[in-house]
C-alpha cells in the first residue's frame, strides 16, 4: 500500500485526471438517478404510495384504465376472493377557479378500503401543488362536465398521476363526470386471483401501463447504464496504459521475488483510493444539490440510491482495473532484463 500511495504522489497529475473524470461521471450518474427517482414519483406518486397488492382491470381494456369498466358480477367475484377491496376510477380533466383560470388535473375517486382521502359530495380535495397555482381552500371551482360547482375542502401532499395533480372527488360526482357508474380499477392488498374477464397486475406492472412512466424511466436508466459502462472502460484503459509503461518495472520486481498478486494489490489500492476520493466529492456535491434544487424540479436522491451507486462504481472500477492487469501476470523477469540491456 505504501508503494501504491508513493506512486500516486509521484504522478499527481496523471492520477488526478483519472480522479476528476470519475468524479464527473459519478456526479452525473447520481444526478440522473435523482432525476429519474424524482420524475418517477412526480409521475405516479398516487400509485407509488399505495401498499403492495394487486390491481384488476377489465381484460378487454388492454392495459388502459380509462377503457376499463368492471361489472357488478366481477366485483362480487372479487369480493368473494379478497377482503378490503378498493374500487378506483381515474379521469384526466381540468377545473376553472373563481377567476376563470383553467388548471389541468386528474380526477380520482375511490370506494371501500381507506387508502385515499375521501371527499364529500360537491367537494374536492386537491394536491397541494394547485394551492401554489392560486387555488384556496373554500374556493368554488367548476368543470364543464359537472352541473354544480365544487368546493375545495382541503389539500393533500404530493398526490400526482401522469405528472398531473390529483383531485379526489365523490363517487357520485365522478359518475356524473364520466357518465358511468362502473369502476375502472379494483385494488386489493393480496395476491392475485383468477377472475373471468379481468387482468391482474402487481404494483410495478400497473405502473408500466402508464406509457409516460415506462418510457421515461427506461430512457433515464439507459443513460445510467451507459455511464457505468463508460466508467469501467475508463478504469480499464487508464490502468492498461499505466501498466504498459511499467512492464519493465514489473519484470524487475518479479525478478527480485515480488509475487504477481502483490502487484495486483498495489493496482487495486490505487483504484480504491482514487475511487473513494472521487465518490466522496461527488456524493457531497449531489447531496448539496438536493438541498438547493428548487421544488419545481422533481429531484429525489436517497442515501440508499447513493450507496448503491457508489458500490456499483467500486465494483466496476475493480473489474476494469483487474482486466487491465492481465499483462502483469504475463510479464517475465527476462523481459525486464532484456529491456534494461537494450
Amino acid at each position: 500500500m505504501k508503494i501504491a500511495i508513493q506512486e500516486i504522489l509521484k504522478n499527481k497529475l496523471r492520477y488526478s485526471i483519472l480522479g476528476i473524470i470519475i468524479l464527473l461521471i459519478a456526479f452525473l450518474t447520481l444526478a440522473i438517478s435523482g432525476l429519474a427517482r424524482g420524475l418517477s414519483y412526480d409521475n405516479a406518486s398516487l400509485i407509488l404510495d399505495m401498499p403492495e397488492g394487486t390491481f384488476y382491470m377489465e381484460e378487454a381494456a388492454e392495459d388502459k384504465h380509462n377503457f376499463s369498466a368492471i361489472s357488478d358480477v366481477q366485483i362480487n367475484n372479487l369480493n368473494d376472493a379478497h377482503d378490503n377491496m378498493t374500487l378506483m376510477s381515474i379521469q384526466m380533466g381540468e377545473v376553472e377557479d373563481s377567476s376563470g383560470q383553467a388548471h389541468s388535473l386528474v380526477f380520482v375517486t375511490s370506494e371501500g378500503h381507506e387508502i385515499f382521502p375521501k371527499a364529500a359530495q360537491n367537494e374536492l380535495l386537491l394536491d397541494g401543488s394547485l394551492q401554489d397555482e392560486g387555488i384556496q381552500s373554500g374556493e368554488e371551482v367548476s368543470t364543464r362536465l359537472i352541473s354544480d360547482n365544487l368546493t375545495v375542502s382541503g389539500f393533500t401532499e404530493q398526490q400526482t398521476y401522469s405528472h398531473s395533480p390529483a383531485a379526489f372527488i365523490h363517487p357520485n360526482d365522478f359518475s356524473e363526470l364520466v357518465q358511468s357508474d362502473a369502476s375502472q380499477i379494483v385494488f386489493v392488498e393480496d395476491e392475485a386471483a383468477a377472475i373471468d374477464g379481468l387482468t391482474a397486475y402487481s404494483n410495478d406492472e400497473f405502473l408500466n401501463t402508464l406509457p409516460s412512466f415506462s418510457s421515461e424511466q427506461m430512457s433515464l436508466n439507459m443513460i445510467t447504464y451507459f455511464l457505468y459502462a463508460i466508467s469501467g472502460l475508463l478504469f480499464a484503459i487508464f490502468f492498461y496504459m499505466i501498466n504498459v509503461q511499467k512492464l519493465t518495472t514489473f519484470g524487475i520486481l518479479k525478478a527480485v521475488g515480488v509475487k504477481t498478486i502483490t502487484l495486483f494489490k498495489m493496482m487495486w489500492t490505487q483504484m480504491i483510493l482514487i475511487t473513494i476520493i472521487a465518490l466522496g466529492i461527488a456524493v457531497g456535491i449531489s447531496q448539496l444539490l438536493v438541498m438547493v434544487m428548487p421544488d419545481a424540479i422533481p429531484f429525489q436522491l436517497t442515501w440508499e440510491v447513493t450507496l448503491f451507486t457508489s458500490a456499483v462504481f467500486m465494483i466496476i472500477g475493480f473489474i476494469g482495473a483487474t482486466l487491465s492487469g492481465i499483462q502483469i501476470s504475463k510479464v517475465e523477469p527476462m523481459y525486464a532484463i532484456n529491456q534494461g540491456g537494450a
